[in-house]
């Protein structure tokens, strides 16, 4: 049964030095950790490794995918009370980080720029902040 109340979402997360892989849609303000919803019924892998292809124009390496999370949060640009999932994944990739036509920036942020994220992304912020991932 699909829950109409809840966006579900695959992420990436990628820390490096102390920061986290984001993204800026064409026309967004705010930065979102990379990802998307599933098509048809993909799995979470075959999610994550689609949609990082997608807009970060890099491949997953399978074999390296791990759980690292899922994170609940208000939906932006939704009606109060849609809730979004974001089921989170880390992961190696191959090839060079370049954003696709509907991304217009890709940008490490510290914990210092979590005003800028959307709402579940400040979940994962603290989250990250709190076991000491950011710098």
């Amino acid at each position: 049964m699909i829950n109409l109340l809840e966006i579900d979402k695959i992420a990436y997360i990628r820390v490096e030095n102390g920061k986290i892989l984001s993204t800026r849609s064409k026309g967004k303000t705010k930065y979102y950790i990379a990802g998307g919803k599933r098509e048809n019924n993909e799995s979470d892998e075959e999610t994550l490794i689609r949609e990082i292809r997608e807009e970060l124009k890099v491949s997953i390496i399978s074999s390296t995918i791990n759980y690292f999370g899922t994170f609940k949060a208000q939906a932006d640009s939704h009606n109060e009370g849609i809730i979004v999932k974001m089921t989170c994944y880390t992961a190696d990739y191959e090839g060079n980080l370049e954003p696709s036509s509907e991304i217009e920036e890709i940008k490490w942020l510290s914990y210092a720029d979590r005003e800028n994220v959307s709402e579940v992304d400040k979940v994962i912020f603290d989250f990250l902040n709190y076991n000491g991932e950011f710098l």
